[in-house]
């Protein structure tokens, strides 16, 4: 009941922020709502090329290089705090207090440079919050399935089971799907030794590589959506990308763990069969919820009418908060139900043997499990994800503006070039903000190109060459399995497992996995696609 309570309290909290935009006001003129077509344009469409005012763009013009200091600082501990002080950077609290102290050291900065600090801050606050809120709905309702049963761990089983994982995870999330395969799969294997390929294999697709189809698949993907990328252009251009990754990891994962297979004992195989039990899915409601988010994410928006603007996007993220109380709620209420029955059956029984001890027992004793409960459920990674975060948006946005502002300096002008900048960072920082950062530099340089451009897409701050964005795209979401550190599901995904007593690679053991397995699929996802 107190779980119950505090998501209540943190919800209607985070609610209570999405009724801003109806009632703030300002004199600036307010940005045209986009239109989510999904389709391409050319330069002389959009309305950056009629000489929209890009505040970001304005801002960086003011700004000195050292600002980006606060970002860089942030990203270096997340990246290096881990391996450092592993036991001190497990407390929210420390990452909370880095966090906070490094946004407020810059939002105060931001706000001496006058009205465009201010309005920039907003924009970037408005963002987060979404982009949070996104992630709390689709984090809680996954967490309320829970999948039961025991397969053959055979290559075949485990091939699939990964490949189902590749497909939800655009569909859950990436930390979603996660959470709701990981513990079927680490069950199915539990009687082979030779097991830690898989997991690796399940951190590469189903923690990265799968979540690329849609905004709603990994982080830096819905960042691309809050700045206007229409949501299905990931589905419509990237799909390809996505099929021949996954089929390619897919392949080499079966071949390996066929040998692996020959490897395990016949004791241990039969002990496997002896083991079977059939699959099932518990709380299976929450998929139906799932496809609620996904509605409000699409539809919910300001639509363009012939006489004035008709504003639903503020709706968007209550009603996906509400989606995610409501799954809670109904985890709870089964929970309730099942003690009351007990608690009448146990009154019954005690009717008819009176109050012995064992009677008394079951009584006090009894708790029943949830599917949030067999999942071990918990808020504490949500709550990572959003102290950490708070301060990445913050402290980012004088990166993003004077990549804005003088992104035509750096030289980086090809897609490839992109794809590999871009990748090479996520592997190492969060992905989310490389994406952020180079969406910005690509946004500059197509505005350089000009007519050259070629096709585009739109998106609310001005417009991004479509084969750039498609390497930022892939780069940041593929490479973020290169490390432990590149994607938040990556490290949940290690201390299941080790949890469960698998073996899991070091962390430069786990780099030697993936530049065996990975950085070649990425050199042919170059070749095919981005040359």
């Amino acid at each position: 009941m107190v779980r119950l309570t505090r998501l209540a309290g943190c919800l209607s909290l985070l609610a209570l922020f999405s009724v801003a935009p109806i009632l703030a006001e300002t004199k600036a003129p307010s940005t045209p709502p986009v239109a989510v077509t999904g389709e391409t344009t050319t330069p002389h469409t959009t309305a950056a090329a009629h000489g929209a005012v890009d505040p970001q763009k304005e801002l960086g013009k003011q700004l000195s290089l050292f600002t980006v200091i606060p970002f860089v600082l942030i990203l270096l501990a997340i990246a290096i705090l881990p391996l450092v002080i592993p036991h001190l950077w497990e407390s929210n609290l420390v990452k909370a207090v880095i966090s906070l102290l490094l946004a407020l050291i810059m939002g105060a900065y931001l706000v001496t440079q006058g009205h465009l600090g201010i309005e920039v801050i907003v924009e970037t606050l408005k963002e987060y919050y979404a982009f949070i809120c996104l992630l709390v709905a689709l984090f809680t309702i996954s967490g309320g399935i829970f999948v039961e049963g025991d397969l053959r761990a055979t290559p075949l089983t485990n091939t699939v089971i990964l490949g189902i994982g590749a497909v939800i995870a655009s569909f859950i999330g990436t930390t979603g799907a996660s959470v709701l395969l990981i513990r079927p799969l680490i069950r199915t294997n539990k009687e082979r030794r030779h097991t830690t390929h898989i997991f690796v294999f399940f951190i590469l697709l189903v923690s990265n590589v799968g979540g690329v189809l849609l905004p709603v698949g990994d982080p830096p993907l819905f960042m691309g959506y809050l700045y206007g990328v229409p949501f299905f252009w990931t589905l419509i251009k990237l799909w390809p990308i996505w099929l021949t990754a996954v089929a390619a990891l897919l392949m080499v994962f079966f071949v390996w763990d066929m040998f692996a297979y020959r490897s395990e004992t016949k004791a241990d195989l039969r002990k496997d069969d002896q083991n079977e039990s059939p699959l099932r899915v518990h709380g299976a409601f929450n998929f139906v919820l799932i496809g609620g988010v996904l509605l409000a994410v699409v539809f919910l928006k300001d639509y363009k009418l012939d006489h004035g603007t008709l504003a639903m996007a503020w709706l968007q993220q209550p009603v996906m908060l509400g989606f995610a109380l409501l799954s809670f709620v109904l985890d709870h209420m089964k929970k309730v139900k099942l003690t009351k029955a007990h608690e009448e059956q146990i009154l019954a029984r005690m009717e008819k043997e009176g109050k012995a001890i064992e009677n008394m027992r079951l009584m006090v004793h009894y708790h029943p499990h949830t599917p949030r409960d067999k999942n071990h459920f918990g808020f504490a990674p949500i709550i990572e994800v959003a102290a950490l975060f708070i301060g990445i948006f913050i402290t980012m946005i004088p990166a993003l503006c004077l990549l804005k502002a003088r992104g035509g300096e750096t030289g980086v002008t090809q897609p490839w070039q992109f794809y590999w900048i871009t990748g090479g960072l996520s592997s190492f920082l969060d992905n989310a903000p490389s994406y952020a950062t180079f969406f910005a530099l690509g946004q500059s340089v197509t505005a350089n190109m000009g007519a050259a451009a070629g096709e585009v897409v739109t998106a609310a701050t001005g417009v991004i060459t479509e084969k750039i964005l498609i390497g930022i795209s892939v780069g940041a979401v593929f490479f973020g399995a290169n490390t432990y550190i590149g994607n938040a599901p990556n490290f949940m995904v290690k201390a299941m497992c080790e949890e469960s007593k698998i073996k899991m690679p070091s962390f430069f053991g786990y780099m030697a996995y993936t530049t065996a397995i990975l950085v070649p699929v990425l050199g042919l996802v170059h070749v095919i696609f981005l040359r």
